[in-house]
């Protein structure tokens, strides 16, 4: 068997090729049936790409959607709730009740003020003979002994 032999280094004098003519490859026909075919495929891929932008588009706006759903749920609960706040507002008892807070009250109320340390009510205080003669007193502050006396038992 003959031994491998290394190649030879190639001489600085190297024989060129002669250079690739653009002109002389071969250039593919075109033809109807080429030029239909790459038209329909752009077209598909044109119909593509519009129909993946419109359901991207629909998809954000059904989550708009159910965004805006739950907001107006919570704006009616809050404006139920503002609606109930302004009938007590307006109802007649608060009125004169916050009335009286600024010292103004029926035409025969005099405007007074309760000190947190008052001393309790005599025994023999006005309003006190509305407990009844036998009954147990029960324990109350002062506070609430004037209160009872002002608007009456239970309120």
């Amino acid at each position: 068997m003959p031994r491998p032999v290394t190649p030879q280094a190639a001489s600085p004098v190297a024989r060129q090729e002669p250079a690739l003519d653009p002109a002389s490859l071969p250039m593919p026909s075109l033809s109807r049936r080429r030029v239909v075919t790459a038209a329909g495929v752009l077209l598909a891929g044109v119909l593509i790409l519009s129909f993946a932008r419109q359901v991207s588009e629909a998809t954000a706006a059904s989550s708009r959607a159910v965004e805006l759903r739950t907001t107006n749920a919570a704006l009616r609960d809050e404006v139920a709730r503002l609606e109930r706040d302004l009938g007590h507002v307006q109802d007649v008892r608060f009125i004169r009740l916050a009335g009286r807070a600024f010292g103004l009250g029926g035409p025969h109320e005099i405007p007074f003020a309760l000190a947190a340390g008052a001393p309790p009510l005599a025994a023999d205080a006005p309003g006190s003979a509305s407990v009844r003669l036998g009954a147990v007193p029960r324990p109350r502050s002062p506070l609430d002994a004037w209160l009872e006396v002002l608007f009456g038992a239970g309120r």
